[in-house]
């Protein structure tokens, strides 16, 4: 069936208009799409920097009285995780503001960096309370020892005890970046020209500082049934070797049942020094 010579002249310029008012949606969100790239790019490593800080409260804590100062460890987030990605790991290194320390990948469509002030838009902070002190980054478990019960079931297994562990609860390091807003690169990006952009990531950890500094502490940090159930072979030991010594002569040493002395690496004493 074809149309009247009439009808088809008025379809004329159809398809052209209507691609145009597709095109009012879409070549917006395709011009976006290297920015919002970025933006994930700076969220992936906010998370990767707030593992960072709650992991290093994993080495340093409160039982160890070994907390790194915030100023230090907000320093080291600052170069390692939001400078240039080939920086080298140097103590008290800090990011500056200039391009050989800028990421840059993270710059907007006129060439403004992303990040304007890495000392005032990058910042760290501790606990549900974002608090500036490593000491209230803790949330305390409901009966204040969450290793002594089972999640969910309330039952007691006494872990703490039997591992010497020691705990104020899970401990939350948090990471913000607040993202440059100014004309001069968002203005053709409605409404991102009139926002404010932060991202905040968050690591939770169980910090416990269970340490050990010489042979004999690792024995007595492990020798207990729950890590080692063999060490409950102590109580039949001695009933053992009264049945092995008289027949072996001798010949073969008795098993050291439930014994944890002989697993530990012995450093020639020449090479302590």
């Amino acid at each position: 069936m074809s149309l009247p010579p009439k009808a088809v002249a008025r379809c004329n310029g159809q398809a052209l208009t209507e691609f145009l008012v597709v095109a009012l949606a879409l070549v917006p969100l395709f011009l976006l799409m290297p920015l919002i790239a970025k933006y994930q790019d700076i969220a992936h490593q906010t998370q990767m920097a707030s593992r960072y800080v709650a992991f290093d409260a994993a080495v340093r804590n409160e039982w160890q009285n070994s907390w790194k100062d915030p100023a230090q460890l907000a320093a080291e987030v600052r170069r390692r995780f939001f400078s240039n990605p080939d920086a080298p790991i140097k103590t008290n290194d800090t990011a500056g503001n200039f391009d050989a320390h800028r990421n840059l990948f993270w710059r907007g469509p006129t060439n403004e960096p992303l990040i304007a002030d890495f000392d005032a838009d990058v910042a760290i902070s501790f606990g549900d309370s974002a608090s500036p002190s490593q000491a209230n980054g803790f949330t305390a478990s409901t009966d204040g020892d969450p290793f002594n019960k089972t999640a969910g079931t309330g039952v007691e297994t006494k872990i703490a005890e039997q591992l010497s562990l020691k705990a104020a609860g899970i401990f939350t390091g948090n990471v913000s970046v607040k993202l440059a807003k100014t004309p001069a690169f968002l203005k053709s990006y409605q409404p991102f020209d009139t926002i404010d952009l932060s991202i905040t990531r968050h690591t939770s950890v169980v910090v416990n500082g269970w340490d050990a500094d010489t042979p004999a502490k690792v024995v007595s940090r492990i020798d207990s049934k729950l890590l080692v159930p063999g060490t409950q072979l102590r109580k039949i030991a001695s009933i053992a070797d009264g049945f092995i010594t008289p027949f072996e002569a001798g010949k073969v040493q008795p098993p050291q049942l439930g014994q944890l002395s002989f697993w530990q690496d012995v450093v020639p004493s020449d090479r302590l020094k």
